[in-house]
């Protein structure tokens, strides 16, 4: 059954006129009065609807019964990515999504080609909002991804805390790092730890990753520095490889 992302109050029984994008979804599958669809609005599980009216520019529906379904991944994964640039950063948004991101901050770096700023940050943002709620709809997600605005890394590293609770980590190109998957397997197992963590916190760079500098920034505020092999990979495929190791587990 058709999926639509509802971001409004749901309550079964109601009647409500779907929000423009759904609306212009349902009427480009050309559904009729009496069609049944899925909604959900990324509070959790998800609502059986069915189609009441169908309008030139608007659609009415009949909100139906609560499902408590979910399939979030076991560890929420939050990653903060220096852009790629051209469209490689919509395709990275939206495959992360179907693995089960939690979180998106989107950076600039010092190698970063993209710098977003003011109303063009906003536009970015709100794009990426779509794109990750498209791509819930497509997955089965019944709840999107935050998309952080953009900022820069200095900015947003100086705010970061390292939690006991929380792994910390940077893809890393430099000496003296440790393959994701061993600190994955050994989290997994709770060793040297009360508890495994639910949560990840994992740092990327853009196309010829991060400097220096940056590098032993992250470090220096407790990021573990992580390898994925031998391969050197691009800037998108190393975060998604990095997801998939975390969620997919």
């Amino acid at each position: 059954m058709a999926r639509f992302y509802c971001p409004l109050p749901l309550v079964s029984g109601q009647v409500l006129d779907l929000p423009p994008t759904a609306a212009r979804h349902v009427q480009v599958l050309r559904m009729q009065p009496g069609h049944g669809l899925t909604l959900f609005n990324g509070q959790g599980g998800q609502f059986s609807a069915e189609v009441q009216h169908m309008g030139r520019s608007d659609v009415r529906v009949v909100v139906g019964a609560h499902s408590d379904v979910e399939c979030e991944s076991a560890v929420q994964v939050h990653l903060a990515v220096g852009m790629p640039a051209n469209e490689r950063m919509d395709w990275l948004v939206e495959k992360a999504t179907e693995l089960g991101v939690h979180r998106i901050t989107p950076l600039m770096t010092e190698r970063s080609v993209i710098r977003l700023t003011g109303e063009r940050a906003e536009k970015k943002q709100a794009h990426w909002q779509a794109v990750v709620a498209s791509a819930s709809e497509q997955c089965g997600r019944n709840r999107v991804p935050l998309i952080d605005a953009p900022e820069r890394l200095d900015a947003w590293l100086a705010r970061q805390a390292v939690q006991a609770d929380v792994v910390h980590g940077v893809l890393s190109l430099h000496a003296s790092t440790q393959p994701l998957i061993t600190l994955r397997n050994s989290q997994a197992l709770g060793e040297g730890a009360v508890a495994a963590p639910k949560a990840w916190v994992l740092l990327n760079g853009p196309e010829g990753g991060l400097t220096d500098a940056e590098d032993a920034a992250a470090r220096a505020k407790g990021f573990v520095a992580l390898s994925l092999g031998a391969r050197v990979l691009r800037a998108e495929t190393a975060a998604l490889a990095a997801l998939s190791l975390l969620s997919l587990a």
